[in-house]
């Protein structure tokens, strides 16, 4: 398998359903996964698989014709600021250097080792051309029979896989660059993914959304095209802290990255209706993103800023203890190909409203669905859930119960099914 973050290194979803699928997977039995990522960093879980960073595999020159391999992978370099996930320092950065053009070709000469920027930095093509070279020595050195590639930043490594061990290639598409720009796609990236998918045996989509975008804007055999949901790991019920548990007022969440695609506009909107009818209420935006001083503006131009807060990135416990001070969790994305946050939610007795532009939404029964650019509705869920004891009661019982059932060793099932069908035909 070729990802490019595990935990607890992650910025976003990608990591954490990386980690529940190969959890479910070696659960099954009878299988071994090597996890490869661009840098490892010692502290992941390693007890079911084995975590090789991409920064630790030495190069010999004279053993890959790199020329040769590049020609035929056909990579295009090209400076971008493109950061699909991203910390506020990072984004920090990369704003003061915008509009800095600097093209970067690959050293076909070097011999060792390559270095890999950490995250999404600015150098983020020339890593991931830099991935696919140590891909091609990963799968021509480590016994395989199936190679999985994660999201578009892997493609090309599992091209390069495939190219030098002949194995199948499955790619797992997490999200399309038409969900992430909002249709203003990126050429560069659109190429990547575009020649992924097409040179893939089999394509895993964790929602028909995205199946559907997979079919008709890259132009791919919907043959080959299987969905397959995403699920949540199990999670322990967690107990607050004194100080915590003194919350009076009402707590509603927003917790994701906030950029276009999770539609953090449309939650300030809401909010502020919201506001009007009740003004014991609170707000939460926890998440980074190129949107979010626009949302602290906003926020500051409709006098709510009192009711607002904005919390940054949260990963592992902090999520959790998020969720558990939350009455309501909202998610109103715009293009969201999946979205596991609303199962988290869910499992720490959260009610959820969800946009129904979300592949989430294809599977829950328990959860109010809007349309993210219909605030009044979405306004008008809040305030029923937090004015409606009965209503909130009904979303926590069942929505927990519907969640629990939910779990990455049925999505592993189904992936394994794709694997020895491809297995199948190579044989």
């Amino acid at each position: 398998m070729f990802g490019w973050e595990f935990p607890p290194h992650i910025s976003g979803g990608l990591g954490t359903a990386c980690y529940g699928l190969t959890r479910g997977l070696t659960s099954l039995g009878n299988m071994d996964i090597t996890f490869v990522v661009p840098k490892a960093f010692g502290d992941e879980d390693q007890q079911r698989i084995r975590l090789v960073g991409a920064s630790d595999v030495s190069l010999g020159e004279k053993d890959v014709n790199y020329e040769e391999y590049l020609r035929k992978i056909q990579y295009i370099q090209v400076g971008s600021n493109l950061v699909p996930y991203t910390t506020p320092e990072e984004y920090a950065i990369l704003s003061e250097s915008n509009g800095i053009e600097k093209k970067e070709l690959i050293n076909t000469r070097h011999s060792g080792k390559i270095d890999f920027s950490t995250g999404y930095g600015p150098n983020l093509f020339q890593d991931i051309a830099n991935y696919a070279i140590v891909a091609s020595y990963i799968g021509r050195d480590y016994e395989h029979d199936v190679i999985h590639a994660h999201d578009w930043l892997t493609y090309p490594a599992g091209i390069a896989a495939k190219e030098i061990s002949g194995k199948p290639l499955v790619i797992h598409v997490h999200a399309t660059d038409f969900d992430r720009s909002g249709g203003s796609v990126n050429p560069g990236v659109y190429d990547i993914e575009r020649r992924g998918m097409h040179a893939a045996d089999k394509i895993i989509a964790v929602s028909n959304l995205t199946r559907n975008t997979i079919i008709n804007n890259y132009g791919v055999d919907p043959a080959k095209v299987h969905t397959v949901y995403n699920a949540v790991e199990p999670a322990k019920k967690r107990r607050l802290g004194q100080s915590e548990s003194r919350m009076k007022e009402p707590v509603v969440t927003f917790l994701g990255r906030v950029t276009l695609q999770k539609g953090p506009e449309y939650f300030i909107e809401a909010a502020n209706m919201v506001y009007h009818k009740m003004r014991n209420v609170r707000f939460v935006m926890a998440g980074s993103g190129e949107l979010l001083a626009r949302s602290i503006h906003r926020v500051s131009e409709l006098g709510i800023g009192d009711r607002f807060h904005f919390t940054g990135f949260l990963k592992g416990d902090d999520v959790q203890r998020m969720f558990a001070l939350s009455d309501v969790y909202v998610m109103p994305s715009v293009s969201e190909p999946f979205g596991i946050s609303p199962l988290e939610a869910m499992q720490s007795d959260v009610p959820v409203i969800i946009s129904r532009q979300s592949g989430v939404s294809e599977i829950l029964k328990h959860a109010i669905k809007i349309d993210f650019w219909d605030v009044h509705a979405m306004a008008d869920a809040i305030y029923g859930i937090l004015n409606y004891g009965g209503l909130s009661s009904y979303f926590k019982k069942y929505g927990r119960a519907e969640v629990d059932n939910l779990k990455w060793e049925k999505t592993a099932v189904k992936v394994v099914d794709i694997y020895n069908e491809m297995l199948k035909k190579q044989a």
